[in-house]
């Protein structure tokens, strides 16, 4: 099969962040071959143990059932603090449990990311490696999109403006389209 279906994640709830813009111009990028549907993170609660063992809330479910659902999840990270948001490592841990039944298991991911930083989203992305590790995810290695002076690729709309960025998240996600095939 050639047709890719990826989940795209945005690890920000802002509705102008750069990281949702970077989602958004990489549905329109999509190479052939692949689909790119997005997920909303806003109804996704902070993990608690007690509300897991009583059930998914609604938002949980429904993320564990897009991931499920996808070939692969494209997490587009932010960082804060040199770090992963909890917003986005918020999102793993749940969709790591149950840990025997874990909608990341032997999922292929790829992580990009962008900020007005010099050095992109690279200490976010290594975090989220790392997470991937234990959720027994398929991480992309390379290449790897860490959009630095974010704000100024983006236009006052939120759309990405610069054509060598463009260019480069194109080849990215064809490469997550060949990562992701060779897990199917």
């Amino acid at each position: 099969m050639s047709d890719v279906h990826v989940l795209g994640v945005a690890g920000s709830l802002r509705l102008g962040s750069l990281n949702r813009a970077l989602l958004r111009a990489a549905m329109k990028l999509s190479p052939s071959g692949m689909t790119l549907e997005t997920f909303d993170l806003a109804d996704v609660p902070l993990y608690n143990g007690d509300v897991e063992a009583a059930g998914d809330p609604p938002g949980v479910a429904a993320f564990k059932d897009a991931i499920r659902a996808a070939n692969a999840v494209l997490f587009v990270t932010p960082e804060y603090n040199h770090g992963v948001p909890g917003v986005m490592k918020n999102a793993v841990d749940w969709a790591s449990r149950p840990a025997r039944d874990a909608a990341l298991n032997a999922k292929p991911v790829g992580i990009i990311g962008a900020s007005p930083g010099a050095t992109g989203t690279a200490r976010g992305q290594s975090q989220l490696r790392q997470a991937f590790e234990f959720t027994n995810s398929f991480c992309m290695p390379q290449p790897e999109v860490l959009v630095f002076r974010a704000h100024e690729k983006f236009d006052a709309n939120g759309e990405l403006a610069d054509a060598k960025t463009a260019e480069f998240l194109g080849k990215y996600l064809e490469a997550l389209r060949v990562w992701t095939l060779r897990f199917k």
